[in-house]
């Protein structure tokens, strides 16, 4: 059930903060409408690179549907290829 809050409750704000949780934030209403929620960091990094992640898929599609997809193979090859350069980018240091 959502935690939902008038923002005037703001005023024991440790009160509030005591209520935020990992996976359950705090909602807070101006007016008796949703304004704001307050999350826990961990929440707040998850999202954060989901975001960056999708982001990063979409590129993906559009560089797929605009210069051609590769094979599975093409990609085993790829990865392959990347997984060598960053063990030696390791021995190196």
């Amino acid at each position: 059930m959502p935690n939902i809050k008038p923002i005037s409750d703001l005023r024991n704000y440790n009160e509030v903060l005591r209520d935020v949780t990992i996976g359950s934030p705090v909602f807070l209403t101006k007016n008796g409408r949703g304004k704001y929620a307050i999350v826990d960091i961990l929440d707040y990094e998850k999202a954060k690179a989901t975001i960056q992640l999708v982001n990063e898929l979409a590129k993906g599609k559009q560089s797929g549907e605009e210069k051609g997809w590769l094979s599975a193979d093409e990609v085993k090859a790829h990865l392959k290829e990347m997984h060598k350069k960053i063990a030696l980018e390791d021995v190196k240091r």
